[in-house]
């Protein structure tokens, strides 16, 4: 089989339907758009959320909220997997990047307090929660925020 053999299967594609041959083809004339209006044109019809010249819902609803712009967003790890690195006595950001346990870093790592750790690292991250702090101080580590 090559690709210029693939065709659809029988039945599942019907041929186009020819409109404005006639009144005998059935769809002559205004060629199913009915008669005139907006509606009937070659390239008519209304943009989306338009109703009619009425104040559309999108502008009726109050707005809500709004967009800190000064909002860092970090790419979170948690101590379980840096635990998992068994071989490295030092964590930094360039180490968990190579190593594929975070990626899409914007704005830095932060270190998160799920799981245990039994052995003293040195770490250098961007931010790190509390908990997690205690539980490599209480190992025995260090933790750097650069």
């Amino acid at each position: 089989m090559n690709l210029s053999q693939l065709k659809p299967a029988p039945g599942s594609r019907r041929p186009a339907r020819r409109v404005g041959r006639g009144p005998g083809s059935g769809s002559g004339k205004t060629c199913g758009s009915g008669h005139n209006g907006q509606k009937s044109r070659s390239g008519g019809g209304v943009r989306p959320g338009f109703e009619g010249g009425q104040m559309p819902l999108q502008r009726r609803l109050p707005k809500r909220g709004f967009k800190n712009i000064f909002r860092k967003e970090y790419v979170v790890i948690n101590l379980r997997d840096i635990a998992a690195l068994s071989d490295e006595s030092e964590i930094t950001p360039d180490l968990l990047i190579s190593r594929k346990l975070v990626k899409d870093v914007k704005h830095g790592i932060k270190v998160l307090g799920v799981g245990e750790i039994s052995r003293a690292i040195k770490l250098k991250v961007h931010a790190v929660s509390a908990s997690a702090k205690n539980k490599i101080t209480a190992a025995g580590g260090t933790v750097e925020v650069i």
